[in-house]
């Protein structure tokens, strides 16, 4: 399907069964939840996935999956990144062959490339795969940043789209907006900072919170991108306890207990992640009955 890059795109949790196989009636099921909640995309095998702990056929299994029961109805930018160029290269063609929209890639960790390291490493991915690429910038996660000037030398790439910023700068997002070519596209990587992102002249975001609210996340992303703050910012406040709940440890720890209590998927990890703690389960739970997807105990 063709895509504006634009809207709402939901960094969908891989469900898994108790011996830590995909769980794909449960995956299924979430994907059609996704898209009966409004929005834009869905993102398989990102860091709200566990995408550091499936193997490289796990990921394609769930990104077919994904790609099936979509359908072509939204968007699918399916997570391909890593810290080898080969590696990202070979999975990300492989996506591509599935028939995926886009490929989210993200900085390489551990290794800590250079800028011009980091660079060759998004060129190489976006010369060698037929489908458009997405960059994912989170130093918090990755220990490097991937600086403003380099994402725009590689948005003059005609396979690079855009940049999922997750990096909390918000200077380095107005830098980005400001020097983008046309056509490039900045999505915001943290819920919280969406509307604001939006506001500067951001274009989405890829949301964990989605996850549990696909409807309420996507309407608020509508209301930002047509102009109307007032309607915008009154979801925005509405949904941000639980936008911060889902961080209270974690991620993806906290979506996935919640979305365990909603009865929508087993609450199963694959080490090192661990079930989310009582305290924070508690917090959890008065947020998730705040906002009525569950009833009082």
């Amino acid at each position: 399907m063709k895509t504006t890059w634009k809207g709402t795109y939901t960094a969908l949790v891989t469900p898994f069964q108790a011996d830590g196989a995909i769980d794909e009636p449960a995956l299924r099921g979430l994907v059609d939840r996704q898209i009966a909640g409004g929005v834009d995309g869905i993102v398989p095998c990102g860091t709200t996935g566990e995408s550091a702990t499936l193997h490289a056929d796990e990921k394609l299994r769930v990104v077919e999956i994904v790609t099936e029961q979509t359908d072509g109805r939204v968007a699918v930018l399916a997570g391909a990144g890593g810290n080898s160029t080969h590696d990202v290269i070979a999975l990300a063609q492989r996506m591509a062959a599935a028939r995926v929209d886009g490929i989210l890639s993200v900085v390489p960790y551990y290794n800590k490339p250079t800028q011009g390291g980091l660079y060759s490493h998004f060129a190489a991915i976006a010369d060698a795969v037929q489908a458009p690429v997405v960059l994912y910038n989170v130093p918090g996660r990755t220990a490097v940043n991937l600086a403003a000037d380099t994402v725009l030398r590689l948005a003059e790439h005609g396979n690079i789209v855009g940049v999922k910023e997750a990096s909390g700068d918000f200077p380095q997002v107005m830098q980005i907006i400001q020097g983008a070519p046309q056509g490039f596209h900045v999505l915001s990587g943290e819920d919280s900072l969406t509307l604001p992102i939006i506001a500067l002249g951001g274009h989405g975001v890829v949301s964990v919170v989605a996850n549990e609210l696909p409807d309420l996340m996507s309407d608020m992303v509508r209301a930002a991108l047509a102009g109307d703050f007032s309607s915008a910012r009154e979801l925005h406040y509405k949904l941000l306890r639980l936008m911060d709940a889902n961080f209270i440890e974690t991620n993806p720890i906290p979506a996935k207990a919640a979305l365990a209590m909603m009865g929508l998927i087993g609450e199963h990890y694959r080490l090192p992640m661990v079930p989310i703690t009582d305290a924070s389960r508690e917090t959890l739970r008065a947020d998730l009955i705040a906002l009525e997807l569950l009833e009082p105990q």
